[in-house]
């Protein structure tokens, strides 16, 4: 596999998720308070994986690291946070696929050891998710007490990568989330369950008659 200069990082971290679906928000949300709190040295990339999937193959097959933040269905109590490691990560990934169009993270890793990725290590930190579905919705109280424990164990992670975290004195110039979804905003703002539909209009979904 050939690197690609604009890709090519010594360590990246992923955040993956959906903001608009409660917990599943929760990869995204602790890449945005790692970026807040913490700079790193050159080498190091820090992005939003969204729900992009195979759109995040080229930045997974350019480095060398890789630390991802994700919501997991461990089977586990809400909010646990668990880490996983290497060879065991794809069959961890993503709690579930929030639509028939999203291509799990899972593919992703598959087809970049298909194309000959051999990364030195990956690391998830997972959450196990309280609540998915709640279209924008936030995080859980349950979940969001948990991103320090995360935040963490990434640091501790990072630090054995030499990937020289040290704490921010002032703010980031850029975000890694639009103005519009940041957390205070998304979660102040947010229309009274009169104005907006949570789950879906059960006249449409089967749920009445």
């Amino acid at each position: 596999m050939n690197q690609d200069a604009d890709y090519a990082c010594d360590t990246l971290i992923l955040g993956i998720g959906n903001l608009l679906w409660a917990d599943e928000g929760y990869g995204v949300r602790a890449l945005e308070r790692l970026h807040q709190g913490w700079r790193f040295r050159p080498g190091v990339r820090l992005l939003d994986g969204g729900t992009q999937g195979l759109y995040l193959l080229p930045y997974v097959e350019n480095c060398r690291r890789l630390l991802i933040f994700d919501a997991v269905d461990y089977g586990l109590p809400p909010g646990t946070v668990k880490v996983v490691r290497d060879g065991d990560v794809p069959a961890f990934m993503g709690a579930r696929k929030m639509s028939l169009h999203q291509t799990g993270f899972q593919e992703v890793l598959a087809v970049a050891g298909l194309r000959g990725w051999q990364p030195e290590a990956i690391v998830l930190i997972g959450v196990q998710p309280e609540v998915l579905e709640d279209y924008g919705g936030s995080l859980t109280a349950t979940v969001k007490a948990r991103l320090p424990e995360a935040l963490a164990l990434a640091l501790e992670h990072l630090r054995a990568w030499d990937a020289g975290p040290e704490p921010r004195t002032t703010p980031p110039a850029e975000r890694i989330t639009l103005d519009a979804l940041d957390l205070t905003p998304y979660e102040t703002q947010r229309p009274s369950a009169a104005q907006a539909c949570r789950l879906g209009d059960g006249r449409f979904l089967g749920g009445a008659a």
